[in-house]
C-alpha cells in the first residue's frame, strides 16, 4: 500500500500524463484518493498537468479540509462514491473529448453509453450508465450516482464508472494507475464508436461469457 507521500506523487504523475495526452484540458477534471484518515483531492481550478504534491487538498473523514489548497467542488461527489463502493481507492473525473461528444451525439443507451464492442472494454471497464444532465456541482448528481452504484451491485454487475451527460466520466478503481487505465479504455472505446460510420454489432453473449469464464469479466 502506498504512503500518503507516494499517493501525492502518484496523483501528480497521473494528472500530468492525462494532460499531456489530451484526456484533460485547462482546469477541467479532478483526481482524489482515499486515505486511512481522510482523502486527498486536487484543488479547485487546478490544471491536472501542473499539480504540486504539497498543494493537494487534504480533508478528514468528515470532509473538513485540513491542509493544502482549497479542495475541488466535486469533493462531495467523490466522497459519496467512496461511501457507496468500499473497493474504490481513487476517483478520476475528466471532460474527455470523445466521451462528451458521445453524449452530444447520442449514447448507445442510458444503461450503457457504448456497446460491448471490444473484449478489453468488457474486461477493463464494464457497464457505464449515463447520469442525466445537471449543472456542475449539483448535489443531486451524487445521489443519482450512488443510486446506480447500488442498483448495479444488486444486479451482480458492479460498475467502475458513470458518465455525466455533457460533462464527462467519473471512474474509480483500487489505485490511481488502475483508475487511469479504466478512463483510457473508456475514452478510446467512445472514440472508436464515434469514428465508425458503419456501427459494429456488440460482442455476442457467447463471446462475453468466455470473457467472464476466462478473465473474470463482470458484465
Amino acid at each position: 500500500m502506498m504512503t500518503e507521500s507516494q499517493l501525492r506523487n502518484e496523483i501528480c504523475r497521473v494528472g500530468r500524463s492525462l494532460f499531456e495526452r489530451g484526456y484533460v484540458h485547462a482546469t477541467a477534471g479532478n483526481i482524489s484518493v482515499r486515505l486511512a484518515d481522510g482523502y486527498l483531492i486536487t484543488p479547485t481550478d487546478a490544471c491536472l498537468g501542473f499539480l504540486e504534491p504539497e498543494l493537494l487538498a487534504k480533508v478528514d473523514g468528515n470532509g473538513v479540509q485540513i491542509g493544502g489548497d482549497r479542495a475541488s467542488k466535486t469533493l462531495a461527489l467523490h466522497r459519496k462514491i467512496y461511501d457507496a463502493d468500499k473497493t474504490a481507492m481513487c476517483v478520476i473525473h475528466t471532460h474527455s473529448t470523445h466521451l462528451v461528444a458521445l453524449t452530444l451525439a447520442g449514447v448507445w443507451s442510458s444503461a450503457d453509453i457504448v456497446p460491448p464492442i471490444t473484449p478489453y472494454f468488457v474486461m477493463k471497464v464494464g457497464h457505464v450508465p449515463l447520469i442525466p444532465y445537471r449543472r456542475p456541482g449539483d448535489p443531486v448528481v451524487a445521489d443519482l450516482v450512488v443510486e446506480i452504484i447500488k442498483h448495479m451491485r444488486a444486479e451482480n454487475t458492479p460498475i467502475r464508472g458513470v458518465m455525466l451527460d455533457r460533462l464527462g466520466p467519473n471512474v474509480w478503481h483500487n489505485s490511481p494507475g488502475a483508475a487511469m487505465a479504466v478512463l483510457e479504455e473508456l475514452e478510446e472505446t467512445a472514440r472508436l464508436w464515434l469514428m465508425l460510420e458503419n456501427k459494429p454489432a456488440p460482442l455476442t453473449e457467447e463471446a462475453i461469457q468466455q470473457l467472464r469464464e476466462t478473465f473474470g469479466a463482470i458484465w
